[in-house]
């Protein structure tokens, strides 16, 4: 049987109708080797953002289950122009919405979560010698409700579809030829990294990095499906996939402690909240607030990442008309992060970066950590500076 590949394309690759001319001639060369071949995409450019721009000039809350309905459509038009265009150079396509695919989530709008892929109309299709078509960041809850999967949906989707179609890779398209060890925007002597595993690639994703999705990448280490991170105007992937792209797998050949990449958030907001706490908690979670970093102790600290707040306006009143000064919202504020394996076995890479952050007289205001991660939180307006200063510590020493 012909080996199964998965291919997700990003919104910059098919903001157009060249450039979706373009994806499909990639996906027939695709075909042309072999390979049963399933397409993911996700909305075309700036579709999402401007869908969202148009909710809130109805609403400054709009409702979270309207907004899936509205969100998802971005997709649902890439996918159908897209198999449009593979028809017209000759292959056979067909146009699948997630819920068509089988992409069953949970009940949370607008941050779904996938609980299970079934992918039987997919295999159908295959077996059928059919290309097939999937629109990206969205599912079908099991109350049978449309749901959206948040950032970097479209990934989750690709690599969730990998996973249950045991496919021989996932390739992830984008406007970049792979994972970088800083955003290059940032630091110009940021370089790609050949080699990610997959745990290093989750914290970059939870850090910031905007290549990969975290959620995405977990699917992948559940069932050991290669990722690779590539351009879409690259050649297709060769016997050594790492030297133009970046491979994301179980084990990458690397020192333990060795930094690989420095990952940074822009919009950050932090919760400080005084006790108790059980009221907090439950009020949070009835307005869907989640936390990237929780901290407990004689007071309540939580890091919120600011684009997955999408009723700041209704949370900030909840907050004052419920706790007073008790709880509160600081702004100003960003993250950036050291990412490696083993990066925590002693204190010397934290100390380094502290010495270098503070070298720099850029002041930090919280800290945080794991076996994969340092984070230095940062006054926003020296984010930039922050990156590149940690960057040249642990990184531009010892490149070649």
């Amino acid at each position: 049987m012909p080996s199964i590949v998965v291919q997700k394309y990003g919104g910059t690759s098919v903001a157009d109708i060249h450039k979706l001319r373009r994806v499909a001639e990639r996906v027939m060369e695709t075909r042309a080797q072999g390979h049963d071949l399933v397409v993911v995409v996700s909305a075309m450019g700036d579709t999402t953002d401007e869908l969202l721009a148009m909710a809130r000039q109805v609403s400054p809350n709009p409702d979270r289950r309207e907004l899936d309905m509205l969100l998802s459509a971005g997709e649902r038009i890439s996918m159908a122009l897209l198999s449009m265009a593979i028809r017209e150079l000759g292959g056979d396509a067909i146009s699948f919405t997630g819920s068509q695919s089988g992409i069953i989530t949970n009940d949370r709008h607008v941050d779904a979560r996938i609980i299970e892929v079934r992918p039987f109309r997919i295999q159908d299709e295959l077996s059928r010698g059919k290309i097939v078509v999937v629109a990206g960041y969205q599912g079908v809850s099991y109350k049978k409700e449309v749901t959206t999967l948040g950032r970097g949906g479209s990934d989750t989707t690709a690599v969730a579809l990998a996973a249950a179609l045991n496919a021989e890779y996932c390739e992830i398209c984008s406007d970049v030829d792979g994972v970088y060890s800083a955003d290059p925007r940032v630091v110009p002597d940021a370089r790609r990294i050949g080699t990610l595993s997959y745990e290093e690639t989750q914290e970059m994703a939870e850090a910031g990095a905007r290549v990969l999705n975290a959620q995405a990448v977990e699917f992948a280490k559940q069932k050991g499906i290669a990722i690779y991170a590539r351009a879409t105007a690259s050649p297709l992937p060769g016997v050594d996939p790492a030297s133009d792209g970046t491979v994301v797998r179980r084990d990458a050949p690397r020192l333990p402690g060795t930094v690989v990449g420095i990952a940074h958030e822009r919009d950050l907001l932090v919760l400080e909240a005084e006790p108790p706490f059980d009221d907090l908690f439950h009020a949070l979670d009835e307005h869907h607030v989640v936390g990237k970093q929780l901290h407990v102790g004689r007071t309540v600290s939580m890091v919120i990442s600011r684009e997955n707040l999408h009723a700041e306006p209704r949370v900030r009143e909840m907050l004052a008309s419920r706790f007073g000064g008790r709880a509160r919202l600081v702004d100003g504020l960003g993250a950036v992060s050291a990412i490696g394996a083993g990066i925590n076995a002693s204190y010397a890479n934290l100390r380094a970066g502290a010495d270098a952050l503070r070298g720099q007289g850029i002041p930090t205001s919280g800290l945080a950590t794991s076996s994969f991660r340092i984070t230095w939180l940062v006054p926003r307006e020296r984010l930039d500076e922050a990156v590149r200063t940690l960057h040249r510590q642990f990184l531009e020493s010892r490149l070649p």
